[in-house]
């Protein structure tokens, strides 16, 4: 076997089995939480979870948009809401933002997942995060592999120095980590750390499913 098998085979049972271990985690803290290799099984997993009748929001996940999953439900015939357009006034990205919030299904991913079942999230605005605890009545969120974290604390450095700063340069803002590719704990009136959720169980009154996939997704 050569060493680029090696490293493959090594790579993936990694993979394997962090992603087992936090979906062990996460359904022993109430959530339903499946693992796939590859996204078309993660794909083909939320397909399943959204009725094609329900309406579905979305925030501006760069995950859910790698996976394509947008343009497959509208394609199937669900009514999909998400304000990630560029011709479109500040009025109605934030009446877009608030409809999301009452869908009958909010898709989203996750900033970080760690091995003890918890989800960490930061938002800049907070739409995203109110919907992922309390609105929409199922919450289906994907993730790849890159996301699992050990623990909080590694979950909030994932989400200083990884996530908020390719954000800032995805939304070409003038924040201090998307100018040195770190946090600076800066107080610019751009910042997007303003709202921190950590979700330690199922919240009561939502039906949860978190689908790891496989593959490096997402910020």
């Amino acid at each position: 076997m050569s060493l680029e098998q090696i490293t493959t085979r090594v790579d993936g049972e990694y993979q394997r089995v962090r992603a087992e271990a936090a979906v062990k985690a996460l359904r022993e803290n109430d959530f339903q939480a499946y693992y796939f290799p590859t996204r078309e099984g993660g794909i083909e997993k939320a397909l399943e979870l959204i009725e094609p009748s329900a309406v579905v929001g979305c925030g501006g996940s760069v995950t859910i948009r790698q996976l394509g999953l947008l343009d497959i439900l509208t394609e199937r015939g669900n009514t999909v809401i998400h304000h990630w357009r560029d011709d479109l006034p500040r009025e109605e990205i934030n009446r877009l933002r608030k409809e999301a919030m009452f869908a009958d299904v909010y898709l989203s991913s996750s900033n970080a997942i760690t091995l003890q079942g918890q989800l960490v999230n930061t938002d800049g605005v907070g739409n995203r995060v109110a919907a992922m605890i309390f609105g929409p009545p199922r919450v289906v969120l994907l993730a790849g592999y890159n996301k699992i974290v050990a623990d909080e604390e590694q979950a909030r450095e994932r989400i200083k120095n990884v996530a908020s700063p390719k954000n800032g340069i995805r939304f070409g803002s003038k924040t201090s980590c998307s100018q040195v590719g770190r946090c600076m704990d800066c107080n610019s009136t751009h910042r997007m750390c303003k709202a921190t959720v950590i979700l330690d169980r199922r919240p009561t009154l939502t039906d949860y499913h978190i689908i790891i996939i496989g593959e490096e997704l997402g910020y």
